[in-house]
């Protein structure tokens, strides 16, 4: 903790609630990785002011450990037609809650009002579904703690913490559902798949569609395959 610069300790220590770290969360953009895959320490989301969800979880695990509360990271993990998801668990009053950072109008804030860390997982379930209204979720991690697994070297690391991703990722995970549930699940109606596509912020700022457009005009586009290249798009 020593690590960390005297701004740094000042805006995490307004950091001491649940409340209050998720409108400061949600007042970060989102990280598109417009530069490549990262995995950002909480130094580093706080200088570039943007975070995607497990950045978005380890910055609140942090504050709330910082104000002497217990946090955990809980990885949810889905089929492979979908994108996982990493939330901080807290509790309050016996009750389980959890921070989330994401670009969509779903997979939020949960209030802590839930009797297990199972429960707390299966309220994000009906709303977790692909483009396609499929159902994806399928288990979740053990909780976490990182400074028992970790230390705190990672918080003001300046590199990428894929060692924490990757622990998430392989940990135990508890499966949600039988094979005969999956088979029987029904895919979302339209209206829902429709509003699950809003977004808080759009990948575009109005200067790159311009520029975009302007490139377009001119001829000066760039080939399918770097295109493809550059923003991670599969053409199979």
């Amino acid at each position: 903790m020593n690590n960390l610069t005297k701004e740094e300790q000042k805006i995490l220590k307004k950091l001491d609630n649940e409340k209050k770290i998720q409108d400061f969360l949600n007042k970060l953009k989102i990280n598109f990785e417009k530069n490549g895959e990262t995995c950002m320490s909480p130094r580093r989301v706080l200088k570039t002011r943007k975070a995607h969800c497990i950045e978005g979880a380890m910055l609140a695990y942090l504050c709330l450990k910082l104000a002497g509360k217990k946090a955990f990271l809980v990885d949810l993990k889905t089929c492979k037609s979908d994108f996982e998801h990493v939330i901080c668990v807290f509790k309050k009053n016996g009750k389980f809650g959890a921070i989330s950072k994401t670009n969509h109008a779903v997979l939020r804030y949960r209030e802590p009002v839930y009797n297990s860390i199972r429960e707390l997982v299966m309220s994000y379930f009906h709303e977790y579904f692909d483009n396609k209204g499929r159902k994806t979720l399928r288990s979740f991690s053990v909780p976490v703690d990182l400074f028992s697994v970790f230390g705190n070297d990672w918080i003001t690391s300046k590199e990428n913490l894929w060692e924490i991703h990757d622990y998430l990722d392989k940990v135990k995970h508890f499966k949600i559902l039988t094979r005969k549930q999956i088979s029987s699940l029904r895919k979302a109606d339209k209206i829902e798949i429709k509003a699950g596509k809003i977004v808080e912020y759009n990948k575009f700022n109005k200067a790159e569609i311009q520029k975009g457009l302007e490139d377009i005009k001119r001829g000066r586009v760039m080939p399918i395959e770097q295109v493809a290249k550059q923003w991670r798009i599969s053409l199979k």
